[in-house]
């Protein structure tokens, strides 16, 4: 079994939608490998993946590498090492991001320039249950230990999010949904795709032109999700 570093979180025909939706990108993952697998959801809402089989050893480590892998609580975290949680609240002292157990990153290592957490999650556009790579820097009461901080690799997404033509991030949605979303409000033109960030968090990339706060104007009524412009 992986545990896979993305939750599902919604209900009812949606929870139904998404994890047919992940039993799908499990098979375009390792589809073609000798291996089974059942898709099912953890009581902490984290996906995670039966699979046997041949290759099992090699699918589990092709899903890990796709997804990231929430590390199982026999095996621990390493002080230096980097891992994937996911967002799930911020305030004045931080990010607190969930890789099978609360990792508080403190606002002085975030690395995403000036302001206070709250407003970097404005500026970045980012959304609850994001999935973002830190480096844990120890336990707490560690004499030694540093503090946990977001990973070198996770800034320059970020920052590379800044450098684009726009874009419109969005949860509680799949991939198929939103992009069904933006041709039913007509706006089909104006995006160039919708990039899959975790199985219910989503990227959608503006065209040139286009004003991401506009985008979201016309769609927002469409689809029942936070969002956020990237500025």
């Amino acid at each position: 079994m992986v545990v896979l570093a993305t939750k599902c979180y919604v209900e009812g025909d949606a929870r139904d939608r998404a994890l047919d939706g992940m039993n799908s990108l499990v098979g375009n993952d390792v589809g073609e490998l000798a291996v089974e697998w059942t898709v099912g959801v953890r009581d902490d809402d984290f996906v995670q993946v039966d699979v046997t089989g041949d290759d099992a050893t090699v699918a589990r480590n092709v899903l890990a590498e796709t997804w990231g892998a929430i590390v199982a609580h026999d095996e621990g975290f390493v002080s230096g090492e980097t891992y994937v949680g996911t967002l799930e609240s911020w305030d004045a002292e931080g990010f607190v991001l969930d890789a099978g157990e609360e990792v508080h990153v403190p606002a002085d290592e975030l690395g995403l320039g000036v302001g206070a957490p709250e407003q970097v999650v404005e500026r970045f556009g980012l959304v609850q249950h994001l999935p973002m790579t830190f480096v844990y820097g120890g336990d707490l009461g560690e004499p030694d230990a540093d503090p946990h901080r977001l990973a070198d690799a996770e800034r320059d997404r970020l920052y590379d999010w800044q450098r684009g033509p726009g874009r419109l991030n969005v949860n509680s949605a799949t991939r198929g949904e939103v992009r069904a979303t933006v041709n039913r409000a007509g706006h089909a033109q104006d995006i160039v795709t919708v990039e899959r960030l975790g199985l219910l968090e989503q990227s959608v990339v503006c065209a040139e032109g286009t004003d991401p706060p506009g985008l979201l104007a016309a769609i927002g009524s469409y689809l029942p999700a936070e969002m956020r412009c990237v500025v």
